[in-house]
């Protein structure tokens, strides 16, 4: 079967975790605890399909509030594949990110507050719950260490090659190698003219869509003002 991880179309079965599904079709979900439940790095919004997944462990009742679970918040770690049918999940990762991109003010101030709400109000019994099962002999902090140790290096990897796919400025060093100030500066005018649709280019500079001879839309010029 074939479900949606930031869009991007992942095999699974029946019975899979979404992290193992995540990480076999190499998209981006945080992990960094390795699937111990203990970090929340694997939040996820589950935006259709949740009949077809299992039901919220006490980890995740836990770690993550009311408000957050009816906005459809898992672990990935610990929601797994029950039944077939359309199943979409958009990572907190990805989340952020298409709202800072959309240049989304309310939205953002939204999700601040309603993640600032979820860490105050589910640390004691987040703490708590890692106790328990510590004591229970369910946790083995040991063995949470070793795969802390084990993600973290995997876990950067993805996260930077995610990054720098949908952040191109960011390539600046390589684009300074290879093409010297200009080429961190083109870099900077073709995630201005994803971002904006084609609209929008710095003066001076190419993109990817637009180097080529077609031409952009609309050029924006900036000028600078030294107040002595």
């Amino acid at each position: 079967m074939i479900i949606y991880i930031n869009d991007k179309a992942c095999k699974a079965e029946k019975g899979d975790q979404l992290l193992d599904v995540a990480k076999r079709n190499n998209c981006h979900i945080g992990y960094i605890c390795g699937g111990s439940g203990i970090c929340q790095s694997c939040f996820v919004y589950v935006e259709e399909g949740m009949e077809h997944l299992s039901a919220a462990t006490s980890v995740e009742k836990a770690f993550i509030s009311d408000k957050l679970a009816e906005s459809g918040g898992r672990l990935a770690c610990q929601t797994r594949i029950t039944g077939e049918g359309q199943i979409r999940v958009l990572s907190r990762a990805e989340h952020l990110r298409r709202v800072v991109v959309g240049l989304n003010v309310r939205d953002f101030i939204t999700y601040a507050q309603t993640i600032g709400y979820n860490v105050t109000n589910q640390l004691p019994s987040g703490a708590g719950n890692i106790v328990d099962r510590v004591r229970e002999g369910k946790l083995n902090p040991v063995q949470s260490l070793q795969n802390i140790a084990s993600g973290i290096g995997p876990a950067a990897t993805l996260a930077g090659s995610t990054v720098l796919d949908n952040f191109a400025f960011l390539q600046g060093p390589a684009s300074m190698i290879s093409g010297g100030a200009k080429g961190v500066f083109d870099a900077a005018s073709d995630t201005l003219c994803r971002i904006s649709g084609g609209q929008l280019h710095l003066p001076g500079a190419t993109c990817r869509t637009h180097g080529g001879g077609e031409p952009e839309l609309e050029r924006v010029q900036i000028t600078a003002k030294v107040v002595r």
